[in-house]
């Protein structure tokens, strides 16, 4: 194959968590454009419904299923719901995420469990789940942080220790199933995005991207699919065990 056709996914079947909005529905629509199959999971079945319709639309086969990332059980049954309708899944993006703002010495123990349940224990699942029907050359990507790279400008200790774990889980998940399972699983480390997690911050969050990025500005969806399908597609196939930090050049000052 040519550099450019290694980057399409006709014939592939990808699942994609958080698929409602922001993020995870970029990166479905890219994944479709690239011509994927889709599986779309969220928590959120109207948002699903909307976004699979205008796929669909596009000629694009896609289901929906509605499931919590950190249950385990409807992981599976997410994942169970993808085979009966495609046979297999061959990406898995682990994007579905959560996370807020807080000073460590006024975190609840339930808020804090309530992000790495999510963040961290969800990419888990969704991978045990999947790699049973994952066949040979497929592909996992974790949607991780900058943050788990460099010191969280604004406190957020749950969502800094659940994006670092997702890095340790990344290269675990890798050692175990690339060469045994053909299985790659690399990271995918966003800076600040517009999405809907950041849709509420005022200008003193954009004003330290400001100043502590070499780009001094928020990223835009389009400068991130190109990342994701990267890493979701043949164009990686020497890639595995790694993160790939897509911030404008904020971890690099």
């Amino acid at each position: 194959m040519s550099a450019v056709d290694m980057f399409r996914l006709d014939g592939r079947v990808a699942l994609v968590t958080g698929a409602s909005s922001g993020l995870g529905a970029g990166f479905a629509r890219t994944l479709a454009a690239a011509g994927a199959g889709l599986a779309l999971v969220a928590r959120r079945a109207d948002r699903l419904t909307g976004l699979a319709e205008k796929l669909r639309a596009g000629g694009t086969r896609v289901i929906t299923h509605a499931a919590d990332v950190g249950d385990p059980e409807q992981c599976r049954a997410a994942v169970a719901a993808t085979v009966s309708a495609f046979g297999h899944v061959d990406v898995l993006i682990n994007n579905a995420g959560i996370g807020h703002a807080v000073p460590a010495s006024r975190e609840t123990p339930e808020a804090f469990a309530s992000v790495l349940r999510v963040n961290l224990a969800g990419p888990f699942w969704m991978a045990q789940a999947c790699a049973p029907h994952m066949p040979h050359g497929s592909s996992i990507v974790n949607v991780a942080s900058v943050l788990a790279h460099i010191a969280p400008p604004f406190p957020q200790a749950a969502y800094a220790a659940s994006k670092a774990g997702v890095l340790g889980l990344t290269r675990d998940l890798a050692q175990e199933w690339s060469a045994r399972k053909g299985i790659r699983v690399n990271a995918l480390c966003p800076g600040y995005f517009a999405s809907e997690m950041t849709a509420n911050d005022d200008e003193q969050l954009r004003a330290m991207v400001a100043r502590n990025s070499m780009l001094g500005r928020f990223g835009e969806q389009a400068e991130l699919d190109g990342a994701l399908l990267f890493l979701a597609s043949p164009a990686s196939s020497y890639m595995t065990g790694t993160s790939l930090v897509v911030d404008g050049g904020m971890s690099a000052l």
